[in-house]
């Protein structure tokens, strides 16, 4: 049981980490695309670099952190929605700092990264 739990906090601060390095990359090169594209586009782009990340961090901690389907599964299920939670208090605390809020800063969108990010460290690491 406190292998499970320390595994899905290991997935969940790996993806905490990779979104805060996303979204500090949006922050740094935001100021040329002023215009948002639409939400569709954004969603996809979210599923992309999720993906991407997730595939990329293979390279750092390669394999599965869980070592059975069942905590593979919870790690897939709970570790995006806790992500996008975070995101989204991280969002909070940017509009009370006065800080530009980017789509990652919602709940969906961090969701949707951390979803792909999941889904490509799975399917990567088969």
């Amino acid at each position: 049981m406190l292998e499970a739990i320390l595994q899905i906090l290991g997935e969940l601060l790996l993806q905490l980490f990779a979104e805060t390095l996303a979204e500090l990359g949006f922050h740094a090169v935001r100021e040329p695309f002023r215009r948002r594209p639409h939400p569709v586009v954004a969603v996809i782009g979210m599923l992309l670099l999720g993906g991407l990340a997730g595939g990329l961090s293979l390279l750092v901690m390669p394999g599965h952190l869980g070592h059975t389907e069942t905590q593979r599964l919870a790690s897939l299920v709970l570790v995006p929605v806790l992500a996008g939670g975070a995101m989204m208090l991280f969002g909070y605390w940017r509009r009370r700092c006065g800080d530009a809020l980017l789509r990652i800063d919602r709940f969906a969108y961090g969701y949707v990264f951390a979803l792909a990010m999941a889904l490509g460290r799975l399917g990567f690491a088969q």
